[in-house]
Formats: C-alpha cells, sequence, structure tokens
C-alpha cells in the first residue's frame, strides 16, 4: 500500500488549517470578550438602589420594633454577664 505524498500534505495542510482555525475563533472570543466587558458600565445602580432598600428596611424595623429590639439584645446579653 502506497500513500501519496500530496496526500500526507493535503492531510497536515488539513490538520494544521483546523488548529489554525480554532486558534484564530479563540482569538475572536477572547477580543469580543474583553470588548464586552470593557464596555459594560456593571450594575451601580441596582447596587445602590439594593444598599438603600436595605438600609430603609432596617430603619423601618428599628423604628416600629425597637424597644424590642432593645429588650432582646438586653435579655440575651444578661446571660454572658452573670
Amino acid at each position: 500500500m502506497s500513500i501519496h505524498r500530496s496526500t500526507l500534505a493535503g492531510t497536515a495542510t488539513n490538520r494544521t488549517g483546523l488548529c489554525d482555525r480554532a486558534a484564530r475563533a479563540g482569538v475572536r472570543v477572547l477580543f469580543s470578550l474583553r470588548d464586552r466587558l470593557a464596555s459594560e458600565r456593571g450594575d451601580v445602580p441596582g447596587w445602590v438602589l439594593i444598599t438603600l432598600m436595605t438600609a430603609g428596611i432596617v430603619v423601618a424595623l428599628w423604628a416600629v420594633a425597637s424597644d424590642a429590639l432593645v429588650g432582646l439584645f438586653n435579655q440575651a446579653m444578661s446571660q454572658f454577664t452573670k
């Protein structure tokens, strides 16, 4: 059985071409990911809103149940002072 040189060269070229195409595709993906991450400013307004809402909930709970919360805290701390 004999294999012609052009067949071997064609196979090597196809494999090399496939590797080159895969490498180029990987580079394209990395560049597009970098561009996408660089172009987005993040979700800062969302985090600010979450922080403000959490602070608002704490203030509302403190206003409604401050006496109960202070009593609960004092009761819990009294166990350590005895």
